[in-house]
């Protein structure tokens, strides 16, 4: 097995993870129902304000900035941010429950990419580096 250096393996992981939630995102505009709701001005009944896109967008900014994080911090501050920035996340995909089959599938995928990160940085020791 090849080794890969934790950081980078952290930094892929969350690549992945938000690139499922994007595509999650994107997926949905096919739906004629969610484009109409969108229209609406409210989603799942909840009126969308500048505030709440506001907040939308800090919360994508975690795995966005880990991306890039996971590759810049050394370990011991790379470690316990990306443990926060793993709970932040997964708190941002569970409050929302999926509406349909694939918004499960991509949460099911988005859940165990989260769990493989939060796992990486909590057995992360000195050596840095794991087989894959």
């Amino acid at each position: 097995m090849r080794k890969i250096d934790r950081h980078t393996l952290l930094s892929a992981l969350w690549l992945f993870t938000l690139l499922n939630i994007i595509f999650r995102d994107i997926h949905q505009f096919a739906l004629k129902s969610h484009l109409e709701m969108l229209l609406t001005g409210r989603y799942n009944g909840m009126l969308i304000t500048e505030e709440l896109m506001l907040l939308g967008g800090v919360l994508v900014q975690v795995p966005i900035a880990m991306v890039l994080f996971s590759l810049l911090l050394t370990r011991r501050i790379a470690r316990p941010v990306t443990i926060v920035a793993t709970i932040i996340t997964t708190s941002t995909l569970l409050s929302t429950a999926p509406t349909d089959m694939d918004d499960m599938f991509h949460l099911g995928i988005e859940l165990a990419a989260m769990m493989a990160i939060f796992w990486a940085a909590w057995t992360w020791s000195d050596a840095g580096r794991i087989a894959v």
